[in-house]
């Protein structure tokens, strides 16, 4: 937590404060949303912070060390604020929040409580409830590499190198056919063979499930169209004639990364790893023992 503010601290000696909080939620789509659960809206950091959504929030557990600071936020599903689509859609997944105590007869006493991600949202009644997990929470996750033969670069961060989003890599489509928002099929991939977009990545670009992506398992050409199938169902409303971007995908294989990307000096596994076999493997007879290659 920041610095608790002089101002701020002057304000609450007095015995007869005007305290609210306030909440801004940041989805990975760059959509935000403010609330408050002060009656009217408020102004700062740039935004409006509205008061008419029902958006409140539970005890909030904090503590020194590493341990992760995590509260939950309740409030109503409402065409004006959270929707009922949104949230199935998945759109305010792992979203960021950052909620301040603050006066709001004078918004600038307010400190920063918390900051952290929504985790998982709960749904009854017509209101949502969502788990608020702190940043120490992505201390949990395991860093590090990984001595294995496949690549552990996400195709395209800094590490691969790869840059995914030019033509090479990439195309953008017109939906002909869509089957269970999880089969789509389009008229005009020339010039991307066969299973370039598997283990890619799909993402809308219009219509009712704009900004989703997901993950893509197959990508094959079926009587005369070319078929592209996800692991999961999107979870939003996509129709034939809605644009979406197909990227490029990639095996982890060394070959992969050297003929198909040109990136093999930033592969980023251990190619050369002896497999298992090696280990029941009898002596050498072989004359020269220099460590050079047994074949």
């Amino acid at each position: 937590m920041s610095a608790f503010p002089e101002t701020l601290q002057a304000h609450l000696d007095t015995g007869v404060t005007t305290l609210c909080r306030a909440w801004k939620i940041e989805r990975s789509d760059g959509i935000v949303y403010g609330f408050t659960d002060h009656d009217l809206a408020l102004d700062f950091e740039g935004m409006t912070f509205k008061p008419d959504t029902g958006l409140s929030a539970l005890a909030l557990q904090q503590s020194t060390g590493l341990s992760v600071d995590n509260t939950e936020a309740i409030g109503a599903i409402s065409d004006a604020a959270i929707t009922d689509s949104d949230i199935d859609a998945g759109r305010f997944d792992g979203a960021e929040v950052t909620s301040w105590l603050l006066n709001w007869a004078d918004t600038r006493q307010r400190i920063v409580q918390f900051r952290g991600n929504i985790g998982e949202i709960r749904r009854t009644g017509g209101a949502f409830q969502a788990e608020l997990r702190g940043l120490t929470d992505m201390l949990n996750r395991p860093v590090g590499r990984v001595y294995q033969r496949p690549c552990v670069a996400v195709l395209g961060d800094s590490a691969c190198g790869v840059a995914v989003q030019s033509a090479i890599y990439r195309a953008e489509r017109s939906v002909v056919q869509v089957e269970n928002a999880r089969v789509f099929r389009f008229s005009d991939l020339s010039g991307f063979d066969s299973a370039w977009f598997e283990r890619g990545v799909l993402t809308v670009l219009s219509g009712g499930a704009a900004n989703l992506t997901a993950a893509i398992k197959v990508d094959r050409t079926r009587n005369g169209l070319r078929e592209i199938t996800l692991w999961e169902p999107l979870r939003a409303n996509i129709v034939a004639g809605d644009i979406v971007a197909l990227t490029a995908g990639c095996d982890k294989r060394f070959e992969t990364c050297r003929l198909k990307f040109s990136n093999a000096l930033n592969y980023r596994g251990f190619p050369d790893i002896p497999e298992e076999e090696w280990m029941m493997v009898h002596p050498s007879k072989a004359p020269a023992l220099d460590g050079g290659s047994r074949r």
